[in-house]
């Protein structure tokens, strides 16, 4: 039996061994996805020492730009991006890809992209690289959102003007994952308006805090379970030999 996993920390919100066990029940395939919680990147070696015989393995906040400097190569595309989320294991070789910029690809094509006129992005980690790679590719100008990052819009500078030219929020942050449901990035709620999109990359729970309260203002919004299944079966087509 082939045995696939999840890196990362913390893993308790992951439905990615849900979503695996129904595709391997469904198609009969001979293989079990586990979890494997990984506080610091720095024990990724030891990790590998100790675990069972891997096939693949996924990576999640926070190792996504982290985890390069243990791969053996990258795709050109995780290059280009700067952050993996999927592990192929090539011999004794692990080779690094992002598919999750071909998720939020799809899952961005959801909405009318001719009534959206930028983008912003809050949160500066490795799926924000990604999301900034699709915008790029899409030619959809955008900001980073932080907190303190140099180079990024800081969360008090947003305002009005700011979000009639860039009306599209994208949270790449953790903030509102489960189980601290009633958290949210530092975005004031008063800025989202009926003709604003929000994408919220969080998928438990299904409506975060600030799906919620930018639902309430007439903002059309999407949480990220539809970009979790794409990139999740683009990563099961990576794995196979």
């Amino acid at each position: 039996m082939k045995i696939y996993g999840l890196i990362g920390w913390p893993l308790g919100h992951s439905w990615s061994p849900a979503f695996f066990a129904e595709k391997f029940a469904r198609e009969h395939i001979n293989a079990e996805y586990r979890l494997f919680p990984l506080e610091r990147i720095k024990e990724f070696p030891e990790f590998l020492e100790s675990a069972p015989p891997l096939s693949g393995l996924n990576v999640t906040i926070p190792h996504k730009t982290t985890i390069i400097p243990f791969l053996d190569d990258l795709s050109p595309e995780a290059a280009k991006i700067g952050a993996v989320n999927t592990i192929q294991f090539v011999g004794n070789k692990l080779i690094g890809h992002n598919t999750d910029a071909f998720g939020f690809e799809k899952l961005l094509a959801q909405i009318d992209l001719n009534k959206v006129r930028g983008a912003l992005i809050l949160g500066t980690g490795g799926a924000s690289k990604a999301v900034a790679f699709v915008l790029e590719k899409l030619k959809i100008p955008f900001h980073f959102v932080s907190r303190n990052k140099t180079g990024s819009l800081l969360y008090p500078a947003l305002n009005q003007t700011i979000t009639s030219q860039f009306n599209l929020v994208v949270n790449c942050t953790p903030a509102g994952t489960f189980p601290l449901v009633n958290e949210r990035p530092p975005m004031a709620i008063e800025l989202f308006s009926a003709d604003m999109f929000l994408i919220d990359l969080i998928y438990n729970p299904p409506q975060t805090s600030l799906m919620a309260a930018a639902d309430a203002r007439g903002t059309q919004t999407f949480n990220g379970l539809k970009m979790l299944q794409i990139q999740a079966e683009r990563a099961w087509e990576v794995w196979q030999p």
